[in-house]
């Protein structure tokens, strides 16, 4: 079985809440923002999931991110959901730390596909076997 391997911690077994929580407490002590996002298309290239509503910016407590990480959950329980922390120490949002916390039960992963380009370069592409699974428009 293929395991999607983006993010922090993406070798290690799945996180539980509580390391979950401990990460979200990092995350604020940092002064991070913290956004939920979803996707039933990991694909190393796909870097615009769908967003579990706004970022959580300057939030006091962990318990309003874990609150707003099982609602996401209980809306889409069979595909990835991320936290993105953003850190803006530079002025700029950037990326701090971002790790998956929830996977599907069966992760279909991806295949390569080889094809002959011009001067006979070799182009290799990778194909996702969730989009392959359901046409344009029907996974949402």
């Amino acid at each position: 079985m293929t395991r999607i391997t983006q993010g922090a911690f993406s070798l290690l077994p799945d996180l539980t809440d509580e390391q979950i929580k401990k990460q979200v407490e990092y995350c604020i002590n940092n002064g991070f923002a913290v956004s939920i996002e979803w996707t039933d298309d990991p694909h190393p290239r796909n870097c615009y999931w769908e967003m579990w509503g706004l970022p959580l910016f300057e939030i006091p407590d962990a318990a309003t991110i874990m609150y707003e990480i099982s609602e996401a959950r209980k809306a889409h329980p069979g595909v990835y959901i991320k936290i993105n922390a953003f850190n803006n120490a530079r002025g700029v949002e950037s990326t701090g730390l971002s790790f998956i916390i929830q996977r599907p039960a069966y992760e279909p992963g991806f295949y390569l596909v080889r094809q002959e380009g011009k001067g006979r370069n070799i182009i290799y592409t990778l194909q996702s076997y969730a989009v392959q699974s359901a046409g344009e428009g029907a996974r949402y």
